[in-house]
């Protein structure tokens, strides 16, 4: 059986280029870090995020954690939670974000499924968050969207580093 000329040259020119030599995109897969906010609407504002970071994103091939304490300086240590009040229990989980869940990429979008969360609202059935994204080396931006009530007025862009 005759080969055709254009086998014989694809077997030729990419003799021994097996799965080594094939290029992945990049993959938002990895631990995070956010290093800088940037807030829009009618405050808009960049905040960089002193060491150390009170914040970490895990993605996996299919699901993601995600734990960050929104706070201006350090949350109090010295309370009873038994006998804690009303306002010391605020000002030590209010600013306390703990969510994890299923995720998926499309083209430069990933949509966030949240499993659990410290905020039962966002478990709610059919819950959902959308982002964009941009991968540049080990420096990922995620910049919110919207959710199943719609688009975001006022989006928040993260500037994350991977630290694993």
């Amino acid at each position: 059986m005759q080969r055709s000329l254009l086998a014989l040259l694809g077997s030729t020119l990419f003799a021994g280029l097996g799965p080594a030599h094939v290029t992945k995109p990049p993959s938002v897969q990895g631990v995070w870090q956010a290093v800088q906010v940037t807030v829009t609407g009618p405050s808009p504002r960049t905040v960089m995020i002193p060491e150390p970071r009170a914040n970490l994103t895990t993605l996996t091939a299919t699901h993601y954690s995600r734990v960050e304490v929104h706070a201006e300086g350090p949350r109090s240590t010295s309370f009873d939670a038994a006998s804690a009040t009303a306002t010391e229990l605020r000002a030590v989980w209010g600013p306390f974000v703990g969510e994890a869940g299923r995720y998926e990429v499309s083209g430069n979008v990933i949509t966030m499924r949240p499993l659990a969360a410290k905020n039962p609202s966002t478990m709610a059935r059919g819950a959902f968050t959308t982002h964009t994204f941009r991968l540049q080396g080990d420096t990922l931006w995620v910049t919110d969207q919207g959710n199943q009530n719609g688009p975001i007025a006022n989006p928040v862009t993260a500037k994350l580093v991977r630290v694993e």
